[in-house]
């Protein structure tokens, strides 16, 4: 059963746990589980994506009740009408403890940059936390730097985070495609798991028909918080969640 953080005539939001695809796809064709699926048998209704989270992220995730609730829902996000809050956990520390990245993007991360539009993109991000491990990943030290950063997307690009972090050369642990594998491997065997370390924490928007605010949160599971054994993370985790 997923869990339901809200629930109404238009509209329900979910807590996708990490390594769920939203729908089928062609890139993970073995995959038989799918949230689209599941939640559906779960309210014994039809139910429409208004946008995705990708397999490796968990947290709030929206789904439409109707055809036209999620074509509204669908243009508040391309509108930026919607307030998304992410925490990730990063290579390195940022040289600040807040900013903007102002990017373009192609529309499509799979193919090559070149020939394609640029599209307009705009992450803003704080420092939750810093901490040092004594792995190392570059034989020219002895110990390697991470950080915990909110994130805030203002457009619905694909993989935007995940770009995003990688034009800055803060790449999100876990991220095959965008990071660093060797780093990847490393951080993973140490902390004794292997994810993406993604989460998206909340979601705010004005509900299009009743125009009530609504805010959904999800908190992070229990893999963020068994951070706080590797290094001085306990204060900023509790704060993140």
């Amino acid at each position: 059963m997923l869990p339901i953080l809200y629930l109404d005539a238009h509209l329900v939001a979910i807590d996708k746990p990490a390594g769920l695809l939203v729908h089928r796809t062609a890139l993970d064709a073995h995959e038989q589980r799918f949230a689209l699926q599941m939640l559906r048998d779960q309210l014994e209704r039809t139910v429409w994506p208004v946008h995705r989270l990708d397999k490796g992220t968990s947290g709030v995730l929206l789904f439409a009740l109707s055809a036209d609730m999620a074509q509204m829902l669908s243009l508040m996000f391309e509108q930026g009408q919607m307030d998304k809050r992410y925490q990730a956990l990063v290579r390195g520390w940022p040289s600040a403890e807040a900013g903007r990245i102002e990017h373009p993007l192609a529309r499509d991360p799979e193919l090559p940059s070149q020939g394609q539009v640029l599209l307009e993109a705009r992450t803003d991000w704080r420092l939750l936390a810093r901490a040092e491990w004594p792995l190392v990943t570059d034989v020219r030290f002895a110990s390697s730097r991470y950080a915990l950063l909110e994130l805030a997307p203002h457009n619905g690009r694909r993989h935007q985070i995940r770009r995003h972090l990688k034009h800055i050369a803060h790449p999100i642990i876990g991220d095959s495609t965008h990071g660093k594998g060797p780093l990847n491997r490393t951080v993973a065997e140490f902390l004794g798991l292997q994810r993406l370390w993604l989460h998206a924490r909340e979601l705010s928007l004005v509900h299009p028909l009743t125009r009530e605010k609504l805010h959904f949160s999800a908190a992070p599971g229990t893999e963020w918080t068994a951070l706080q054994a590797h290094g001085a993370w306990q204060p900023l985790l509790q704060s993140a969640q």
